[in-house]
């Protein structure tokens, strides 16, 4: 089954590249064609590249593995917080800071720091401290959070990234990169899918676009986590003892066993209530393309023009 449809990518505006002039000629294979001056990217390629990079992203978690989201652009900012809170993954939406992978064991230091005055004030510490040593603290942990928030429960590095716009990322590509982590990327035709291990071709500047393909590896989250946990189960009731059990039997344990272990898994939810806004890839002119005749194009074959 398809993780989503062509018609949520169009409608979404997930087909939109950049203008013809900004390209990226390693991004070739990824273009569908050209209308009005701008790319348009070829989604049969989406589709086939979001379903290899679902199955990836809940493999990997099943097996326990750690996804970190990472987007700093201002259309990102919200969607990954978001996502990644729902899913209960680590990420990173402001300023990349450099060595977050590659240097580790400093920016761990520094969560342990937050994590420590976050302690103090919350035992009332600061309430003995002089005001202003209280406040340059208070400013202290509002700094670190402003940075360090997204990974704080972070204890180890990541096993995957998820990267929205892998150009202004680059920091962090590159740092992945040199630790092998591998990277999923949603990659605008702007872009240079190389340093990319599962490249997602789609418009990475549309707030709904961003949406869109997150939810998705979010949701991809939330099923490897469900499948971590029936592997639990499965580990919790010996090999020999289910040979002397019914199938009644072990059912009923493992349906008991997972309630069990739903009662102590603490996943952050948020709720998606506010009104989407919609972003074009560039605030100068994105042209207006009918979805249908996108379709209908595609249907038929198209045709590529990359003069």
């Amino acid at each position: 089954m398809a993780v989503t449809t062509m018609r949520a990518l169009l409608e979404t505006g997930v087909h939109f590249g950049h203008r013809v002039r900004r390209w990226n000629p390693k991004m070739r294979p990824y273009i569908f064609t050209e209308r009005n001056g701008v790319h348009i990217i070829d989604l049969q390629q989406t589709l086939q590249a979001l379903e290899t990079a679902v199955q990836v992203v809940r493999q990997k978690v099943a097996e326990g593995g750690i996804i970190l989201f990472v987007g700093t652009k201002q259309q990102a900012q919200e969607v990954i917080a978001q996502e990644a809170q729902r899913c209960g993954m680590p990420y990173v939406n402001q300023r990349w800071l450099g060595g977050t992978l590659t240097n580790f064991r400093t920016i761990r230091k520094r969560i342990d720091y937050l994590l420590d005055l976050e302690a103090r004030r919350d035992r009332g510490d600061f309430e003995r401290l002089p005001k202003r040593e209280a406040l340059q603290l208070q400013r202290e942990i509002e700094r670190l959070n402003a940075r360090l928030s997204g990974i704080k429960q972070m204890n180890r590095l990541p096993d995957l990234l998820y990267v929205v716009d892998v150009r202004r990322e680059a920091t962090a590509v590159k740092e992945a990169n040199i630790l092998d982590i591998p990277i999923i990327g949603l990659v605008d035709t702007n872009c240079d899918p190389d340093p990319i291990d599962y490249v997602i071709p789609g418009n990475d500047d549309a707030i709904r676009s961003i949406r869109l393909i997150t939810g998705l590896i979010a949701d991809a989250v939330l099923e490897g986590l469900a499948l971590r946990k029936e592997y639990a189960v499965e580990e919790m009731i010996p090999e020999e003892e289910q040979r002397y059990l019914s199938a009644e039997t072990l059912a009923r344990m493992r349906q008991l066993q997972m309630a069990e272990a739903e009662e102590t898994y603490v996943g952050p939810e948020f709720e998606q209530g506010f009104e989407e806004a919609w972003t074009g890839n560039e605030a100068e002119s994105t042209p207006d393309f009918d979805p249908g005749s996108i379709m209908a194009d595609i249907g038929t074959g198209g045709s590529h023009s990359f003069d």
